[in-house]
């Protein structure tokens, strides 16, 4: 084969395997965890974390039972906590499972090439407060989370009060404070402290968007989100699968951590309502028991035109990737390429273009 046409053969070859390139993007490493994290997809999870800046700025208080904040994925994102009974700082306390899940649900950031988890929020801070068990030390967790600085507080428990838990409630939402809490897990009525005025009462639902047999239901319930076979972290960089109304109350505390970061000024009041308004509805038409005000829909809620004049949100920062963020985060939003698919397609014409120049040679000596 003469040299003219064997080079015009293999640079047709190379210009298919660029193509390929071009269509299929350059794979990025990832463990079967991040993979599993399916529900990012349906709720359109990258788009709302580029629009929002992760949640940065934003601090949400987990009352649960402790952060692992040594876990590879909640690295950098604990800031500090409470531990009530001693008065002392929660630490990097390893006392149960739960909050540690709750916690990589609101703001994990995964780790190394796109390992581990990543929150709804992964640029948002979660402080840790604990215990939950009792109600006038989780009042006492509230008072302190307020005087910190969170702007959202998760609670995903439940628990019986004389009142003064109801009361706590009320003075966080007069601070600006969200508040969201699982309805429970009894598939009975909405448990508290989510049936107080002044919380988002979470309710959960399956890959299939119907009500999961396990969630609380009634008057009081405001929205649902994913809730079945959700991938969590455990203490000690451990992961798990679980299912429950307080990890839709996580997801909805991190969603709520998107909408008070791209709105700065926005009121606490304002966020409820944003985020039930701009609800998918589901079931009978309106609001209903069992999905209350609708299925949780973070990017209209992000994207829904405010009827205050004055009121505008944080600029949009697109080349800001989360902490993490998957691959389908990574393009911008003008249509450019990748820095790391151009670099991986300039490599390939240079070594393309070198192996035509030695087989030239070698043809040319022979």
């Amino acid at each position: 084969m003469s040299g003219p046409a064997w080079a015009g053969r293999l640079g047709a070859a190379s210009a298919a395997i660029i193509l390929l390139l071009l269509v299929t993007g350059v794979p990025a490493r990832a463990d079967g965890w991040r993979e599993r994290q399916w529900y990012f997809a349906p709720m359109k999870l990258a788009q709302a974390q580029r629009l929002a800046n992760g949640g940065a700025g934003v601090t949400v208080a987990v009352l649960d039972t402790g952060i692992d904040g040594r876990h590879q994925d909640l690295r950098g994102a604990v800031v500090a906590g409470r531990y009530t009974p001693r008065d002392e700082p929660a630490g990097n306390t390893t006392s149960g499972p739960h909050g540690t899940a709750m916690a990589t649900l609101i703001a994990g950031r995964g780790h190394g090439d796109g390992d581990g988890l990543l929150g709804v929020a992964p640029r948002s801070k979660v402080m840790p407060i604990r215990p939950v068990m009792d109600h006038t030390l989780v009042v006492e967790g509230i008072e302190w989370a307020i005087q910190r600085g969170a702007k959202v507080i998760n609670m995903s428990f439940e628990l019986d009060s004389d009142g003064t838990l109801e009361k706590a409630v009320a003075k966080a939402a007069a601070a600006d404070v969200v508040l969201v809490a699982a309805a429970g897990n009894e598939n009975s009525g909405v448990s508290a402290p989510a049936r107080y005025p002044g919380v988002i009462a979470v309710g959960s639902v399956g890959r299939d968007n119907k009500v999961a047999g396990f969630s609380n239901h009634g008057p009081e319930l405001d929205v649902v989100a994913y809730g079945m076979g959700i991938p969590v972290a455990r203490p000690g960089n451990s992961y798990a699968v679980t299912n429950g109304t307080s990890v839709s109350s996580a997801i909805v505390a991190g969603a709520v951590a998107l909408v008070r970061a791209r709105y700065p000024d926005m009121s606490a009041a304002e966020v409820v309502d944003r985020i039930l308004d701009t609800a998918i509805d589901r079931g009978p038409a309106g609001r209903d028991d069992r999905y209350g005000a609708g299925q949780l829909d973070v990017l209209a809620a992000l994207t829904a035109k405010r009827t205050a004049e004055t009121a505008s949100p944080a600029p949009a920062r697109v080349t800001d990737v989360p902490v993490g963020a998957p691959a389908a985060a990574a393009s911008t939003s003008d249509g450019r390429l990748p820095p790391l698919l151009i670099v991986a397609v300039g490599s390939l014409m240079l070594i393309v273009a070198l192996v035509l120049l030695v087989m030239l040679r070698v043809r040319r000596n022979s």
